[in-house]
């Protein structure tokens, strides 16, 4: 495993989340094509990649229905994850505002939630690598649309719990600099391909949760739902296309 690629990639996803919180702080409501093209992207990246990459891999050591369940499992935990430990919030006004009620700690816990799920994106990408470059390239691409959204989401949390320009942008850059964080600690880590069948398994139930759970909604907020649609798809299909190429 080449790590100079790896760490390159990573260092891409810090920098796209990174614009992502930077375009957050200047723009309101410029965002939700972006977004629904992310979600499109994400999702199809577990169809059409993650899923089948796994089953592949795995098909000296388990079912296929056993992978599944690894989707399954992933989905599931990440929503626990997300809805009962991490306390994710989502934006509910047409400026991405989180309704009231929440506090400046509530904004720091959820910025502190984005930036494990940027860490964890490091080390999708780490361990994607580890089972093909292509199946990296490919993973790389979904985590930097979905850590674009994270930069914008975790200055939107601050900002809107309370939390000063300032404080918003030292959480931005904690967020920025997870990815690669998580993508050199696979370096020192080298996983059995039956192990790693079932981590990208997993892993394709986490990108189905976020793209359809976090994405979508994020997107759809007080916005024409045609056009969003139609970005949704276009992310889908452009996946679809570079995992066939890629293929």
């Amino acid at each position: 495993m080449e790590s100079i690629p790896i760490l390159l990639v990573a260092l891409a996803a810090s920098i796209a989340t990174f614009i992502g919180g930077m375009l957050a702080l200047k723009l309101k409501d410029k965002l939700h094509l972006i977004l629904g093209f992310s979600a499109g992207a994400v999702i199809a990246l577990a169809f059409f990649d993650l899923i089948p990459e796994s089953i592949e891999l795995g098909m000296g050591f388990f079912e296929p229905g056993t992978i599944i369940l690894f989707t399954a499992l992933g989905f599931f935990a990440y929503m626990v994850l997300d809805r009962v430990i991490l306390l994710h919030a989502h934006s509910d006004g047409d400026d991405g505002s989180v309704h009231a009620h929440h506090s400046t700690k509530r904004g720091v816990i959820g910025a502190g939630s984005l930036s494990s799920h940027s860490f964890l994106d490091g080390f999708a990408i780490g361990l994607a690598f580890q089972a093909s470059p292509a199946v990296g390239a490919i993973v790389a691409a979904a985590v930097l649309t979905h850590d674009f959204s994270d930069g914008i989401n975790t200055v939107n949390l601050i900002l809107k719990n309370g939390g000063s320009r300032k404080e918003a942008f030292r959480w931005l850059l904690a967020d920025a600099a997870a990815p690669l964080l998580g993508a050199f600690v696979t370096l020192f880590i080298t996983v059995p391909e039956g192990a790693l069948a079932m981590i990208l398994a997993t892993f394709a139930g986490f990108f189905l949760y976020i793209g359809a759970s976090d994405l979508l909604p994020e997107s759809h907020h007080s916005h024409p739902r045609i056009l969003t649609t139609v970005m949704t798809l276009l992310g889908a299909l452009v996946m679809f296309v570079v995992i066939q190429i890629a293929g």
